[in-house]
């Protein structure tokens, strides 16, 4: 029973917490509020009892909260939006709306080329932009730059393949665009998954684990077998030499200078008589 009202208590508590939010905002984000709040010096024992709640129990609580508000056929909804929860209005009171707020200025719509090309890559993300030309049969160039310049994708690493082209994936941005909650909310598109690309080569290398030298380490690595199997030293350089020296017939040994004999007393040379 106390498990009980503390539920339908955390019900309330999130909902003022959301009407109150100036943004949309998280389970994580929500539990991190009743944290601190129940960290306050002289906190009463109701909201120490909020401290640090499992999020799934938060979710379960804002889950059970959109229902109730669902099932009241009142004006307004509770959504879950790119992970974040937040309370909107229907869609049929948007001319009052717009006469008391005004119209917000939107970003144009996106053309059927970015969509088509948006999809690809919502489905199979992370993708190439190889791998879009091929399903979609036309060259995406233009398209992947309009969708990077409105935050819709986002560069998600290198393929491991040969080229180590970029790869693409979707961003907050694109769940929030399409009022989507997360990824597994998109519709069933399965044959758009099924379609085969053919992809490069997977880069081999001796070690999965070990990262691919970058070009200094290659260089490096190219030229140490040269380096190896070069003298290290001219005594070495000599000794390599000696084989060759000693098949022409010449000793590798060196050479004693030669002293000129002397000359005794009793040999010296007459002076010519003219």
């Amino acid at each position: 029973m106390v498990q009980q009202l503390f539920f339908m208590e955390l019900k309330f508590i999130l909902e003022s917490l959301l009407i109150a939010a100036p943004k949309p905002l998280a389970a994580g984000e929500l539990r991190d509020i009743l944290t601190r709040a129940a960290d306050e010096e002289g906190a009463p024992e109701h909201v120490c009892a909020c401290r640090k709640l499992p999020v799934e129990k938060i979710e379960e609580a804002l889950g059970q909260l959109a229902k109730e508000h669902e099932a009241a056929a009142r004006s307004f909804r509770l959504l879950c939006v790119a992970g974040a929860w937040q309370f909107v209005t229907l869609p049929e009171f948007g001319p009052w709306l717009r006469s008391f707020v005004g119209v917000k200025n939107r970003p144009a719509k996106l053309s059927q080329p970015a969509l088509e090309s948006l999809a690809v890559i919502a489905y199979r993300q992370p993708v190439t932009r190889a791998e879009i030309e091929q399903i979609r049969g036309v060259a995406v160039d233009g398209v992947i730059a309009t969708l990077k310049e409105r935050g819709l994708i986002e560069e998600a690493g290198r393929a491991e393949v040969i080229g180590r082209p970029m790869q693409y994936a979707t961003t907050t941005s694109f769940l929030e665009y399409f009022g989507l909650s997360s990824l597994e909310a998109l519709p069933a598109a399965d044959e758009l998954r099924r379609i085969p690309v053919q992809r490069p080569e997977t880069l081999a290398t001796t070690d999965a684990q070990l990262p691919l030298p970058t070009g200094a380490e290659a260089s490096a690595e190219a030229a140490q077998p040269a380096a190896e199997s070069a003298p290290a030293t001219a005594v070495e350089a000599a000794s390599a030499s000696a084989p060759a020296a000693e098949a022409e017939g010449q000793s590798a040994a060196v050479a004693e200078p030669t002293e000129l004999p002397a000359t005794s007393p009793s040999e010296e040379i007459p002076p010519t008589v003219s």
